[in-house]
Formats: C-alpha cells, sequence, structure tokens
C-alpha cells in the first residue's frame, strides 16, 4: 500500500496570522489575535484596584470567617458569571472588600510588605508570556536573569566567586534546602556516603541542627522533611536581646559531640520573625570553623540591609556563611513570591540534580546549556526574578536600602514612644523593625488577666479593620507586636495603633469583658 493511502484529508497549512477572527470561545487567550482584548480586559482589571483602593481608608474591613464564608455556599464553580465583568463584580464582593492590604500605613501585622510599581508590571509581563525558567528551551532570557541577580545577590553577601543559589518560593523552602545541602555535604565529606543515591545513613539520627529558641519553625520543619526527625534540632538559649548566646552554642556543641551525636549545622538568624533579632554573626562562624560545622544565615527578614547604605553593618560576619537565605518579599518591597537561597560552593547543589533525557540530559550539561532546573527542587517554576529585576534596573538598589532604613528609623522612634508611655510595656529595643509590647494598665494587675487582656486587643482592632497588629507569647505570656515594613508609615500611624491599643484595653480592663482563663484558649 502506498504511503499516500495514509495521507490525512485534512488541510495543516494555516492561513496567515490575524486572516482568521478569534471564535467567542478563542478571544480569551493571551496570543497575537486577542491583542485589542487583551488590553481592554486589563483595563477593566486595573480600574477595579483603582477605585477599590481610592475608597478604601483602612487596612482591613474586620469581617469574621464565618461571615465571609456564607457569600461562598451557594457559589456553583460549574457555571461561570455572563462576562468578565460579571466575574469582576463578583470578586470585588468576595475578595477585594474584605481583602487585607498591605500598602495601607496601619497594616503593621506580618512581615508583609507594600511593592514597588515596576515589580507590579514585571507581575503583568510574567503572567502573560508565563515563562518557565526551569530549562534554557523554556525562558531564554529570562536563565540569565535570574542568574545574574543570583550573582549579585552573592557578590552583596560576600561569599565568593565559586558561589550560586537559586530562586525559592519563601524562606520556608530556601531554609529545608540549606539543610539538604549541609546533611548530604556532611555525609559525604564523613562517610563518603551519597545520600541522593542510597538514601539516609545508618548514623543519620545522629545529626543535630543548633539554632537559636526564637528561630523560624521551618527549621524544624526541615529537619523533618529530612527524616532527622524534630528532635534531631537543638534550640540554643537567647540573651535578653533574644540573640543566641554564643557561650551556650559552644556548650551545646561540645555536649553533642561529647555525648555521641553529630553537629551538622548551625543556623544563625538575621531577623527573628518576632523581634527582628540578628544573631552574633562573626562570633557563631568563629565556633562553625573550629568545629567544622555548616553555617546557614536565615537572613529572610534582615537580607533587605544588604542593601542599606546605613545600616549593612549589622550583617556583618553573614560572607563567612556556608549558604544564605534572602527573601526579597519582605524587606526588598516585592511581591510574593519571590526568595532565594545562596551557597558557597556551587557544587554543593548537586544533590538536587537529576538529568531527565526530555528537560535537562547530561549532554546539554557538557555543551554549556543553562538549565535552572539543575539546582531546584522545583521543576516548573514562575519567572519571579523578573520582579526584583524590574525594580533594580528602575529605582536602583540604593532606593531599596533606603526604604528598609527609613523603617528601621521609624522602629526606634516607635520603641521610643512606647517608652514614655505608662500603659506600654514593650520588651526589647529593636535591631530591625519588629517591636514586641503589651498593654499594662498597672494597678497589679494578675498576668493572667494581663494576657486575656491582650489577647482581646488584638481581636478588637481586627474587629474593627481600623489597623492590623499581631500577637505572640514570650515566656509563656499573651505579647501585641508591630512589624513596620512600609516606608509610608509615619509615627503619627503608630501613635494612631497605641491609641487604639489603650482604649480597648481600658475599656476591657474596667467592664471586666474578658475572663482570665480565656487566655488558655489563645
Amino acid at each position: 500500500m502506498s504511503h499516500e493511502a495514509f495521507t490525512p484529508s485534512i488541510a495543516f497549512d494555516r492561513p496567515p496570522s490575524g486572516c482568521v477572527p478569534p471564535s467567542a470561545d478563542d478571544r480569551h487567550l493571551f496570543n497575537s489575535h486577542n491583542l485589542e482584548h487583551y488590553r481592554a480586559s486589563l483595563l477593566k482589571g486595573i480600574d477595579l484596584i483603582q477605585r477599590q483602593l481610592s475608597q478604601t481608608d483602612k487596612p482591613f474591613s474586620g469581617i469574621q470567617p464565618g461571615t465571609l464564608s456564607h457569600a461562598f455556599s451557594d457559589l456553583d464553580l460549574n457555571q461561570p458569571c455572563a462576562s468578565l465583568d460579571g466575574a469582576l463584580t463578583e470578586l470585588q464582593g468576595l475578595y477585594l472588600d474584605d481583602a487585607v492590604y498591605f500598602h495601607h500605613p496601619r497594616y503593621q501585622a506580618h512581615l508583609n510588605c507594600p511593592v514597588t510599581i515596576p515589580a507590579v508590571v514585571a507581575e503583568l509581563i510574567q503572567a502573560s508570556i508565563n515563562t518557565s525558567v526551569d530549562t534554557w528551551d523554556q525562558s531564554a532570557g529570562a536563565t540569565f536573569i535570574e542568574q545574574s541577580l543570583v550573582d549579585w545577590t552573592a557578590e552583596r553577601i560576600g561569599l565568593g566567586q565559586e558561589a550560586d543559589g537559586i530562586f525559592t518560593s519563601g524562606g520556608t523552602q530556601s531554609n529545608l534546602m540549606a539543610m539538604l545541602l549541609a546533611r548530604d555535604t556532611l555525609c559525604q565529606a564523613r562517610w563518603q556516603h551519597s545520600t541522593r543515591d542510597r538514601g539516609l545513613h545508618p548514623d543519620s539520627h545522629r545529626l543535630r541542627i543548633f539554632c537559636s529558641e526564637v528561630s523560624h519553625f521551618s527549621v524544624q520543619k526541615a529537619a523533618a522533611l529530612l527524616g532527622l526527625g524534630y528532635d534531631s534540632v537543638v534550640p540554643v538559649p537567647c540573651d535578653r536581646y533574644f540573640r543566641m548566646e554564643v557561650g551556650r552554642l559552644q556548650s551545646a556543641l561540645e555536649a553533642c559531640q561529647y555525648n555521641g551525636s553529630i553537629p551538622m549545622a548551625v543556623v544563625a538568624t538575621a531577623g527573628t520573625t518576632d523581634f527582628g533579632s540578628i544573631d552574633p554573626l562573626p562570633e557563631i562562624a568563629d565556633l562553625c570553623s573550629q568545629y567544622r560545622v555548616w553555617l546557614h544565615a536565615d537572613a529572610a527578614y534582615g537580607g533587605g540591609l544588604l542593601t542599606s547604605r546605613r545600616h549593612r553593618h549589622l550583617l556583618a560576619g553573614i560572607e563567612r556563611a556556608d549558604s544564605v537565605t534572602v527573601d526579597y518579599h519582605k524587606s526588598f518591597l516585592q511581591p510574593v513570591a519571590c526568595s532565594a537561597l545562596l551557597a558557597r560552593d556551587r557544587t554543593a547543589f548537586s544533590c538536587v540534580t537529576w538529568h531527565a533525557d526530555y528537560l535537562n540530559p547530561l549532554s546539554a550539561r557538557e555543551q554549556g546549556t543553562p538549565n535552572l532546573v539543575d539546582k531546584s527542587l522545583q521543576t516548573t517554576r514562575r519567572f519571579d526574578a523578573l520582579k526584583l529585576w524590574l525594580s533594580l534596573r528602575t529605582l536602583g538598589p540604593d532606593a531599596l536600602g533606603a526604604a528598609f532604613d527609613t523603617v528601621l528609623n521609624l522602629a526606634r522612634k516607635a520603641y521610643l514612644l512606647m517608652l514614655s508611655d505608662p500603659a506600654i510595656e514593650v520588651i526589647h529595643q529593636p535591631q530591625l523593625s519588629t517591636l514586641v509590647f503589651r498593654y499594662n494598665p498597672g494597678r497589679d494587675t494578675p498576668e493572667s488577666t494581663l494576657d486575656a487582656i491582650n489577647r482581646h486587643i488584638r481581636q478588637a482592632i481586627m474587629a474593627s479593620g481600623e489597623a492590623m497588629i499581631a500577637a505572640t507569647r514570650v515566656h509563656d505570656r499573651q505579647y501585641l507586636k508591630i512589624t513596620l515594613l512600609n516606608p509610608d508609615t509615619h509615627i503619627h500611624d503608630i501613635q494612631a495603633v497605641l491609641r487604639l491599643v489603650k482604649r480597648h484595653g481600658e475599656h476591657t480592663w474596667l467592664n471586666q469583658s474578658v475572663q482570665p482563663e480565656e487566655a488558655a484558649c489563645d
């Protein structure tokens, strides 16, 4: 039978681009046929955001989860809205009216920052083109943009010519990767054992990770995910400034060796979540060198100091780390997610490398093709580096550093303001931009009552929507917390928040509307 007998009758030749108008079903696809529809649709979204922000005078509506959930109870996702206009109207009611707005100067709750406009433009470009930066043949120039930012960050840290890194989803993933690199590097050096190829070494249960008692919980999560368990993490006590005590760390390292355990890594925090405290990096680096232990610096919060002309010295010693976490979506004014893990020795990333013939074959590396998937936990991965790139190329690093300096200076003013108020008990002087405090009316108020009052203060402020603050526990007592990342927040905004704290606190104390035992439910 001839080959022609199998030739389909369908004509595969397509007319030139633009000759065939898109059908109603096709007009929502992003392509060269639909550019006018693309532009008009984006303008509708921009108009919606513009109207919403011009009408929003509070960081939050104060809505409760149970109330908002009712709006979703009758929602049928199988029945679409009649148009984009209808979907946007629905979205406004379901989301935007009750969104938490981080750009508002009285949002002072968590490590959420306002974002630069160039970064928002970058998000539009990234989402439209939909680049995945796992391999060169999907990303081209995007690969070099990310690599350039990795090199720039490593240079700012001072990690040396052999350093490398990868963008990640956030500090939790970066810290996980750091502990993975530390574990596998130690196993290879100590036992010539490849965990990647052979699984956990029989003595892996002896490995120990040291971090301060106020370090981020992602260290414990990393230990669990790596098969080491929560018990492998050794919390080291802090000094009165909530920084890791170097003497206690040395004692813990000595005890570890004495009892037959193996020090695997020390995690030094450059900006703790609750206190913004920076562990003494030079002294910790000395100990890690003495005991030949991997040093990881978790600078997810404090990494913004890398661009600061006034406060960069606070990171002195970070250049001696084996790995560093930096969250650009905290102190660099970038949208989530935008984070990176940097490592002093680029070969350490080999523990996450797998060569798939269809994607990143070994031959591609041998030919010099840069495939970022070779050093990433993720395969498909957004081009998140574009946000930072466009911000830096538009504003420059000094502008980002100056913005971080502004909030650090504001935190110091806020600290002095709190010290001057007899009803506010602040428990630490900030190194970065976080303050932990509580309302205390004095009058020999029992600690359990203070716990309940401060817990109620936070709930009342959130319900009002007039501001957003956070809460935490220190030495098993209830405290309030503000975190400043918005350079548009001013001292009068801090004063307004403290007035809310005192108003709700005084009202609660006078009316005894909160019972001490409620604190146990926190």
